[in-house]
């Protein structure tokens, strides 16, 4: 009996025509109105289309239909960034390294515990996986423990562990774009003087991330809110049995008390076809260059998040941009070295045709007990996951380029 072919019958093709109008499609879209659009929505958040409408001076069915228009064609998704420490959560990025030919193992060994967020291929400093994992801050020591027991069962080569703060989401910033031109400016060399120069802002409005009360309830709408930031109270109050007015008190009482951490307008500003998305860690010199550089990289129209690691004078950022500036990038990194802003970096190739994402374990959550961490189950399914692996068919799938985004 012949065994079924790893590859498909056929590959996907795409014509030289339909390759370039995806391309135009994207830039066209970015025009001067659709850009206020899109910086009033970042400032008041994205959810009142009318008063968007009203403080951008644009008519609602301008804005309405423009906001369509962006949503389905996949150039914008809107979601929160929930403020994980207030919910008992600590974020850590996880770099592993498979052994060669068990890279679907590891894969799904860190999936394991149900706190995972994000996991993609990638190649660089790291080949292999990038993940990231919302795990609950009593347990942080447990997580690490699990990661050891991996490498000891053979299901990673090596990792590395990061602890990071609070996520930044900056809005691409559209004052390098000219949307008559329809054309970027990337100025490496003006931002090597800024991160040259840049001092430290002071940290007086900088968001408390104590612990605050919450229930199931609550995670509920969070999560709903991480998949779609315009879902409306209406969709809420349907979901968790509650009256109109009783799901707006609860959504006033997270933004009230600090549960949502941003407003995030996720926004393809250049076409992934030509693009390169990758995770970059800048190792600073001192805490004083890092702090200051904040206030460049929020500011960069390549900066798609940023994040700092705990203990640790660096950085984590997501950065997107297009390939042929991708060899301007390796000489600004050099250069940031060479000029002592950084004692190192390291760059990471994401492969945006692996990415998977979920939302937090809100699952995961008992109003009585808390968090749920269950170590031992989470050892017993990884000591069943090979077995499982080796019997199941495992087909290579070959996928063309899904939709970008920033929540990886």
């Amino acid at each position: 009996m012949d065994r079924k072919s790893p590859f498909p019958a056929s590959l996907s093709t795409i014509t030289a025509d339909e390759f370039f109008d995806s391309i135009h499609r994207i830039v066209s879209l970015l025009d001067e109105e659709n850009i206020a659009i899109l910086r009033t929505m970042k400032q008041h958040g994205p959810r009142n289309l009318l008063g968007i409408a009203r403080k951008a001076k644009l008519p609602y069915t301008t804005v309405y239909n423009r906001v369509t228009k962006l949503e389905g064609q996949g150039i914008l998704k809107t979601w929160i960034q929930p403020n994980c420490p207030k919910i008992g959560l600590s974020r850590a990025v996880v770099l592993a390294t498979p052994h060669p030919g068990k890279e679907i193992f590891t894969r799904e060994a860190l999936k394991i515990p149900g706190f995972w967020l994000r996991i993609a291929r990638c190649i660089g400093d790291c080949n292999g996986y990038y993940s990231l994992h919302g795990i609950p801050t009593a347990n942080r020591q447990e997580f690490e423990l699990y990661l050891d027991q991996l490498l000891e069962r053979g299901l990673l080569k090596n990792y590395r562990l990061f602890w990071i703060g609070d996520t930044k989401f900056p809005l691409t910033n559209f004052d390098y774009y000219k949307p008559k031109d329809r054309t970027w400016k990337f100025d490496w060399k003006g931002w090597l003087d800024s991160f040259v120069t840049s001092r430290a802002k002071p940290e007086s409005s900088k968001q408390s991330s104590q612990p605050v009360s919450f229930d199931k309830k609550d995670l509920i709408i969070l999560k709903e809110l991480v998949k779609n930031a315009r879902t409306t109270l209406a969709d809420l109050s349907k979901l968790l049995s509650l009256t109109l007015p009783a799901a707006k008190y609860r959504f006033d009482r997270l933004v009230e008390r600090g549960l949502i951490q941003e407003w995030v307008i996720d926004l393809l500003p250049y076409a992934p076809q030509v693009s390169e998305l990758s995770e970059v860690r800048l190792d600073f010199k001192n805490e004083s260059f890092m702090r200051g550089a904040e206030n460049v990289l929020e500011t960069l129209p390549i900066v798609q998040s940023y994040s700092p690691i705990t203990g640790l004078n660096s950085i984590t950022s997501r950065l997107y941009l297009p390939r042929n500036e991708v060899s301007n990038l390796h000489t600004f990194l050099s250069l940031l070295v060479s000029k002592g802003v950084l004692t190192s970096y390291s760059y990471l190739v994401i492969d945006p045709m692996t990415i998977q994402a979920q939302t937090f374990a809100y699952k995961d959550y008992n109003d009585d007990s808390g968090w749920n961490y269950a170590s031992r189950e989470y050892l017993r399914a990884v000591d069943n996951l090979v077995p499982k692996l080796t019997k199941a068919e495992m087909e290579l799938t070959l996928q063309t380029l899904p939709s970008l985004s920033l929540k990886l």
